[in-house]
Order: C-alpha cells, then sequence, then structure tokens
C-alpha cells in the first residue's frame, strides 16, 4: 500500500508528522511522493493565519482531484485545519474520507482501515490530551538534526492568536518521555537537537511546579552523540536567571535564543495580550547580551495590529534599531476568526500593514549584513548540510543559526565532507545574510 504524506506549518506540526510516519512504517506502507502513485494520501494541515490556511485548504482540495480518477482509495486529513474545521471539511470536501484532530494524530492506522473499508473517520480526542505513541519516529530532516517537542498547547491567550483553542492548553511531556526519545535520536545519527513548543520556557511549571527547562537541558547535554542543543520559542518574560546559567555553561547548548516579541510600544503589546512591557524586554535582552556577549538573538514581529499607529510604528522601528536583533522576521497581521483581535476597532489596511513590513525588514537587512560583515576573520564551528552541486564547495550553518529560517555559511575546500559533519571553519567573506568561508587547518 503507497502513501503519500504533505505536511504543512510549523516543526511542531512536522514532529506530529514523523510520529504518524513511524507508526506507517510499522505497518509495513511504502512512502512514494508522486500523487499518482499514491493509495492512501494524507495532508497534515496549518491553520495559524490566513495564508496557511488557504494553502492547506488548497492542498486537501488538489489532493480530492485524484480520488475521482479511482487510484486513490482515501484521503486522510489530520492536524490544526482539522481540529478547527472538522465538520466543514467533511460537509463540503465529500472526497475527505477521514478527520483527525490535533490530539488523535496516533489513531491514523484506525482512520486509514476504516477509510479503505469505505468507512467515514472523524475522531477528535480531549484537545487536552497528550498521545503518548511508542512506535519511534521517523526523522524527515536528513537525519542529522531533528526537533524535539517538549510541550503541546498554550496558556497565554494572546489577543491575536488562535493556537488555545485547537492545540489545547500548556501541557509538558514527562521528563523521562523526553530523554528516551533524544536518546533514540541520537544513536540514529542525530547531533542537533531542536527544542520546539508553542512556548519552551515554561516547560514543566504543569508537572514539576517549577520551570524545569534548566534541568531538561542539563540532562540532555548527557546524551552522547549529541553536539548541538537549540531552544526555540522562548518567551521573554519567562527567560530565568538559572536559565541563562545553563545556557551559559553547557557547551552543547547553542549561544542562541528565539525570543518572539510581537512588538515593542506598549500599548500594542497590551492590546495582544502580551506580558511583557518595552522597558521588560529591554532589560532581558540586556541580561543576555551581558551574561553571554557571543548569544546570537532571533524574534518574530507583527506589524499592522488593529490599532497601531503611524507613532506605534515608529517606536517599533527605533527599537528594532536600537535592538540590533541579529535575526529577525516580520508578518503582517492576519484576523483570525474567534479572536479577540478579530473584532477589535481600527482595523489597519493590507497596503499599510505590508508597507510597515517592508519597512522593518528594510531596516533589518541593513543590520543583518552588518552582522554578517563582523564575523569576517571569526573561526566558527559549522554543522555541514550538503555539498554544493558541481562546485568545490559545500553548505552549512552556524550556532547563529536554526535551519530553514536563519543563514548559511558556504565551505570553499577541496577536502570531502558529509552531511552532519562538524569542521572549524574561517570567515573569509559575507554576502548578504550568508557568510562564505574555509577550513581551517
Amino acid at each position: 500500500m503507497n502513501i503519500l504524506f504533505i505536511s504543512l506549518g510549523c516543526d511542531k506540526n512536522l514532529v506530529d508528522t514523523e510520529v504518524m510516519l513511524g507508526l506507517l512504517a510499522s505497518r509495513g506502507y511504502q512512502m512514494v511522493d508522486d500523487e499518482n502513485e499514491a493509495d492512501v494520501i494524507v495532508v497534515n494541515t496549518c491553520c495559524f493565519i490566513h495564508d496557511a490556511k488557504e494553502e492547506s485548504i488548497q492542498n486537501i482540495l488538489d489532493m480530492a482531484e485524484y480520488k475521482k480518477s479511482g487510484k486513490l482509495k482515501a484521503l486522510i486529513v489530520t492536524g490544526c485545519l482539522a481540529q478547527r474545521y472538522q465538520q466543514e471539511i467533511i460537509d463540503e470536501i465529500p472526497e475527505v474520507d477521514a478527520v483527525l484532530g490535533t490530539t488523535s494524530y496516533d489513531r491514523i492506522l484506525d482512520a486509514i482501515d476504516e477509510a479503505l473499508e469505505g468507512k467515514h473517520f472523524l475522531e477528535m480526542e480531549d484537545l487536552d490530551a497528550l498521545p503518548v505513541v511508542e512506535t519511534h519516529r521517523q526523522v524527515t530532516t536528513g537525519g542529522h538534526f531533528a526537533y524535539l517537542k517538549i510541550a503541546e498547547g498554550c496558556d497565554k491567550h494572546c489577543s491575536y492568536c488562535i493556537i488555545p483553542k485547537i492545540r489545547g492548553d500548556f501541557r509538558s511531556v514527562p521528563m523521562e518521555r523526553l530523554l528516551a526519545e533524544a536518546a533514540e535520536l541520537a544513536s540514529q545519527g542525530v547531533r542537533e537537537l531542536i527544542l520546539v513548543a508553542q512556548e519552551t520556557t515554561l516547560y514543566g511549571q504543569d508537572l514539576y511546579g517549577k520551570k524545569t527547562l534548566p534541568k531538561l537541558l542539563r540532562e540532555l547535554c548527557k546524551i552522547q552523540g549529541l553536539r548541538w542543543i537549540r531552544v526555540l520559542y522562548c518567551y521573554p518574560e519567562e527567560i530565568t536567571d538559572e536559565l541563562i546559567q545553563v545556557i551559559k555553561e553547557e557547551d552543547k547548548i547553542c549561544n542562541y535564543l528565539d525570543l518572539p516579541i510581537q512588538h515593542a510600544s506598549d500599548s500594542i503589546l497590551k492590546r495582544m495580550g502580551r506580558r511583557t512591557s518595552k522597558q521588560e524586554l529591554t532589560d532581558i535582552i540586556a541580561k543576555l547580551r551581558e551574561a553571554i556577549p557571543d548569544i546570537s538573538l532571533r524574534t518574530t514581529l507583527i506589524t499592522g495590529f488593529p490599532g497601531e499607529t503611524q507613532d506605534d510604528h515608529e517606536e517599533l522601528m527605533e527599537f528594532v534599531d536600537e535592538m540590533e536583533f541579529d535575526r529577525l522576521g516580520v508578518f503582517t497581521y492576519s484576523p483570525e476568526e474567534d479572536t479577540p483581535a478579530a473584532v477589535m476597532e481600527n482595523q489597519i489596511d493590507e497596503d499599510v500593514k505590508e508597507d510597515r513590513q517592508a519597512e522593518l525588514m528594510e531596516l533589518q537587512q541593513e543590520i543583518a549584513f552588518d552582522k554578517a560583515e563582523e564575523m569576517i576573520g571569526r573561526e566558527l564551528l559549522v554543522m555541514v548540510e550538503g555539498k554544493v552541486a558541481d562546485e568545490n564547495a559545500y553548505v552549512g550553518r552556524t550556532y547563529r543559526d536554526a535551519p530553514n529560517v536563519d543563514g548559511l555559511i558556504f565551505i570553499n575546500t577541496d577536502e570531502e565532507l558529509m552531511s552532519g559533519d562538524f569542521a572549524k571553519v574561517k570567515v573569509t567573506g559575507a554576502m548578504d545574510y550568508d557568510l562564505i568561508g574555509g577550513l581551517e587547518s
């Protein structure tokens, strides 16, 4: 039986995909990448913002066409869009045979069995469930790095965000399960482990009565085979001195943090339902840089939030200019139904949002290019990602770069390197967001 799997959205969704792939492999299903060869197609969807929702819907509709031809026996929809619009999917796209919510991905084999028998399968577990799957994940990221999802859901309820309604309240994965999964990944050749959740910094509060991310990190550092450990999605207000100390002391932990701050105007932060002020953001960034001088800080911003004035925008521009983030992404505000922000007054025109986004990115581009130039002459440890076609060069990442969102370094060498290797590279040049270097002898 041939299965085509389409995974959309974030790296947290990708972990769910990899768990489902592991279950499918345990049953002996064969994975294919051609729709025409597939007996079953699974679409793991996203609906965090409007564009993601549109992409998910279009993928489902495109795959539904293969059902009409007769070759495709079952079409399964999973993930966030499935959780949020399960009945609409069943009602409006009759080619869909099964719909699994965000806490039901462990039922993928049952869904396929039922669908192949001609039955519709709709499974929505308790939104605050935490599936336990014993089957090993099938890592899809190349084998040398992998994501470790340490928690599910979120309690913050920011006014623009639908996540709590489709992923449930915050709940941590027990530490023993995480350590066992990390050890298994390391035994399969994973060298870089990237910790993800809707919010990593609150890890353990629900299970152990206190934030336990520092302890988890210490334990992960003991696992043989792991070379780098990277932490994403750290809410600034939850960063403790203990966490900073662990990052500083443990060599395996990359001096890199992803801090989604969203804005810097106090009035907008308040309307967003965020838990920080501009001054608190300034203070935590200063503390991180004082404790760990070479730390690389990444953030994301939302521009065009309802009620954002030109003054608010200029305040954000000034903040970005002053903070000089190493990495920064900007989203235009997307009104999501069933969120408080969607019905707020003073919604911003799309062209204004896009103009403000472009201004912020142009400013950040200057900052990023300057920072890249400053790296020339430095020696950095680099994880090799692959070879550049038809050239004596390889592409890799430094500790400053998370995969798929940050920059790259191109390594000129006649030596043969393998993906997942680590090499000491001296930076000899900069090319926009990326670096150029050569092997150190």
